[in-house]
């Protein structure tokens, strides 16, 4: 049967594949529409069992939402120029919509994914998509959240999704989606300190002590000075850095001063002596001052709200000016690609390492 460019033209249509591979799955099945459909998706799975070890680490998040709940989905490629491809796009789309309705809850780390793929299609699609794209294309996770109220917020054309769920109020959309933006801009861990457990309190405290008995140079003074007095009268520091000690100590650049070894003394002998520098008031006392900095940095609620016309207002103190019974009770971000290996793309340094190739075959490069 002879194919012609009608034919062609109609199978491209439906499977958005390209125009060379509806003529041959055309050819390979004599004009049979339905089995070259076949063809191409089996072809397109074969594609995608190609493309499986290739990194996908680009891509973009999409939200889809009713009344009281709300899922953001993220699906990764190889380049981000793929990620701004309208089948792309409309693909993530697809699954964002499907995730909603799918009775699943998702996760951050790919909880449920499988299961999704299962449902309206998803796997086909992606098959399709993959060899259409022409990319290794991978839906890595979504989460869906509810409440009274919803809202979602998109950064960057989707490189950052966020959705937010409360409850005591209604009609605070707005609201919620100025607290989607903060989300997305402050990448808050917690929505208030009440969220964070005693072992991960416990865990901020411990790393906030380790890194500052490993910078001696801002403990407290009469702590500073013990350590030093130990490592010079111990002939722990070499006699250039006692002499410079003795030379520049009333110098608030002290440290400008001394060898890396000295330094390094220091942090040995702090980490030592970290039970009884723990037990020193000034030390404890800017500590507690560092956690209690680290811990409004983390936690939605003692973050400065970004859009405080007075650059003070937290975002609590704004959610109690829409609406005092408002309540956040959970925010989902995702970072398209946090966590993963990035592609490394050296494109002069393909084409250099190609030329020495073919220079050392005595063949062209192949463009």
């Amino acid at each position: 049967m002879a194919i012609t460019a009608g034919m062609v033209k109609e199978l491209r249509e439906m499977t958005g594949a390209g125009m060379m591979d509806c003529k041959k799955a055309l050819t390979e099945t004599n004009g049979d529409m339905e089995a070259a459909v076949e063809v191409l998706k089996k072809s397109g799975a074969a594609k995608m069992a190609k493309k499986a070890s290739r990194i996908a680490a680009e891509g973009i998040t999409r939200v889809a939402f009713n009344n009281n709940e709300v899922v953001v989905a993220e699906v990764n490629s190889e380049t981000d120029f793929v990620a701004k491809n309208e089948l792309f796009q409309g693909f993530v789309q697809l699954v964002a919509d499907t995730a909603l309705t799918s009775g699943l809850n998702g996760g951050k780390n790919g909880e449920d994914v499988e299961a999704l793929l299962e449902m309206n299609g998803l796997k086909d699609e992606l098959i399709e998509k993959t060899a259409t794209i022409g990319e290794k294309l991978s839906v890595r996770r979504f989460e869906k959240v509810s409440g009274e109220c919803v809202a979602s917020y998109l950064h960057a054309g989707g490189k950052i999704g966020v959705i937010v769920a409360a409850d005591g109020a209604t009609g605070v959309e707005e609201a919620l989606t100025n607290v989607a933006m903060q989300v997305a801009a402050m990448n808050p861990e917690y929505i208030s300190r009440a969220d964070i457990d005693d072992a991960s309190l416990a865990k901020i405290k411990e790393i906030t002590v380790e890194s500052s008995l490993n910078d001696p140079a801002n403990l407290p003074k009469p702590v500073l000075v013990a350590l030093i007095d130990k490592a010079c009268s111990e002939k722990l520091w070499s006699d250039a850095d006692i002499a410079t000690y003795e030379e520049q100590k009333n110098n608030k650049y002290l440290f400008n001063f001394l060898s890396d070894e000295a330094k390094a003394t220091l942090v040995s002998l702090a980490m030592a002596d970290k039970e009884n520098i723990m037990a020193n008031k000034i030390f404890n006392g800017a500590i507690e001052g560092r956690v209690s900095k680290q811990l409004k940095d983390i936690c939605l609620l003692d973050q400065t709200y970004v859009k405080a016309e007075d650059g003070k207002q937290t975002v609590a103190a704004y959610f109690a000016s829409v609406n005092k019974d408002l309540v956040v009770s959970k925010f989902v971000r995702f970072e398209v690609g946090e966590g993963m290996e990035k592609r490394n793309d050296d494109f002069a340094a393909e084409v250099q390492a190609a030329a020495q190739a073919a220079t050392e075959t005595n063949e062209e490069p192949q463009n």
